[in-house]
């Protein structure tokens, strides 16, 4: 639907270009025909030199000068107040069929050059200024954030201590290549949810198919990686890709990998995985009966469930299990590693076939493109979610087999790449050992620097940790 719709609209914007070229002594099919069409209307309508067609060859410059051109172009037509470049913008299929189609509106001259400008001058006010400025500042931002680089600020301890609570990072679109918006009519700067009033910043009515502009890399194995949680596909949220929440986490897996953990050990490929140097555990802590001091728990930054008792739970990386274990009191440390045979309900894929839990999982092989598997009853289950929610097909078990689409089948090939992420703080994360895979078009970008990091536990003069400041994420 949001196709049929946009295909009209993409008609009346032509129809009006068509009658506007005509108007300035042009031939009408010269408006249909990209990149030709902002050639005329550069070097013949506008005035600008024949080079500037060029810029349209640069990724996220050409987008300035595509809609600079436009707006010159309506300007060669006497078009220049405020709300006519609005409208030139935002509703290009509703102005450019009312001015090519009105006598009133006739063409000027070469709008970019200086007899133009000296035969019709044009004095701003201060308003017009100040809102020029604001809505170029408004435009450049959000192309940066949507194509280049944006910032994100880590909510949750999943990734402990390998990135913290309260470190801002700056996330780059380009490394992978930005992901062209898929739900392009949205409040600027607003993610999902409107500011102070809540509700849907974005509007549902213009849905775009998945496309990524080239990037300089592919992900690679362990790359720290923001992506759109893949469960907000379901109600209550029903939201967009682009539109579900940014979480961050690492890809210890990639397209084609074998994915398993003995005993909270990762294992790729059969082979030890990634072990983060700053990843934590849980561990119980068992004491002579005196207890731990919470401000030293508290100074050490040791994540725990303060209303516990005796044995406390607390999360540590291998450098503070080694300093809480050479205390005093400390009698006993145990790490909190579930049974290898002990099925945990919530883990992935919640069948009554896999006996697994988030220490004990797999194998499981992370799907890739052209890759094809059996569709039975062992693969259904952990593969069934990716077949029908994220590539959008019609999947049934029945009683006399498996049916695609309506269609009696016993085997898919998969049409998108997947990830396995997980948080470096194993114990403390809900990751994928939860809900499965990530789809390729659900990823937003790579990890780059901490540009700030903020400890909401420090005293006055310690909130800021200066050691993290523009730290790289490794």
């Amino acid at each position: 639907m949001g196709y049929i719709v946009f295909t009209i609209l993409l008609i009346f914007v032509h129809i009006g270009l068509w009658k506007l070229f005509i108007k300035a002594g042009r031939k009408g099919w010269e408006s249909l025909i990209p990149l030709y069409r902002e050639f005329v209307i550069a070097k013949h309508i506008t005035g600008h030199p024949g080079w500037w067609i060029a810029l349209l060859l640069i990724p996220i410059v050409n987008i300035f000068i595509f809609f600079g051109l436009h707006l010159d172009l309506v300007k060669s037509f006497g078009k220049r107040r405020f709300w006519e470049y609005a409208a030139t913008i935002l509703v290009p299929f509703v102005v450019l069929p009312w001015w090519g189609n009105d006598p009133k509106v006739v063409y000027l001259g070469q709008s970019f050059t200086p007899e133009f400008k000296e035969k019709y001058p044009y004095k701003k006010s201060v308003a017009r200024e100040w809102a020029d400025a604001i809505v170029f500042a408004v435009v450049a931002a959000t192309l940066i954030r949507s194509f280049l680089i944006e910032a994100y600020m880590i909510p949750t301890g999943s990734m402990e201590k390998s990135l913290m609570v309260g470190d801002f990072l700056f996330v780059s679109k380009l490394n992978y290549g930005p992901r062209v918006p898929m739900t392009p009519v949205a409040f600027p700067f607003a993610h999902h949810t409107m500011p102070l009033t809540g509700g849907k910043a974005y509007w549902e009515g213009i849905q775009l198919d998945y496309k990524r502009l080239p990037g300089f890399q592919q992900i690679k194995r362990n790359d720290v990686v923001v992506f759109n949680y893949p469960m907000e596909a379901d109600p209550p949220f029903n939201r967009p890709i682009d539109k579900r929440e940014n979480y961050i986490k690492r890809a210890v897996g990639i397209p084609g990998d074998t994915i398993s953990l003995r005993g909270a050990v990762l294992y790729v490929n059969g082979q030890k995985g990634f072990e983060p140097p700053h990843g934590q555990l849980d561990y119980y802590v068992y004491t002579d009966g005196s207890g731990l001091n919470p401000q030293r728990l508290l100074d050490m930054r040791i994540d725990y469930d303060s209303r516990a008792r005796e044995p406390y739970r607390l999360f540590l990386t291998e450098e503070a299990y080694q300093e809480v274990k050479s205390w005093a009191n400390v009698t006993k440390i145990v790490p909190n590693i579930s049974h290898q045979d002990a099925r945990e309900p919530g883990t992935f894929p919640n069948s009554q076939l896999y006996n697994w839990n988030i220490d004990n999982f797999g194998p499981v092989i992370v799907p890739q493109k052209g890759w094809t598997i059996s569709l039975d009853s062992l693969t259904y289950p952990i593969y069934e979610r990716a077949i029908r929610v994220y590539e959008g097909n019609e999947l049934e078990s029945r009683s006399d087999g498996f049916y695609l689409n309506g269609v009696k089948a016993d085997s898919y090939t998969f049409t998108m790449d997947y990830y396995w992420m997980m948080g470096d703080n194993r114990h403390n994360s809900q990751d994928a050992r939860t809900w499965g895979f990530v789809p390729e078009d659900h990823i937003v970008g790579k990890a780059l620097f901490v540009w700030l990091s903020w400890d909401q536990d420090g005293t006055f003069f310690s909130k800021i940790r200066w050691n993290r400041l523009f730290m790289g994420i490794k």
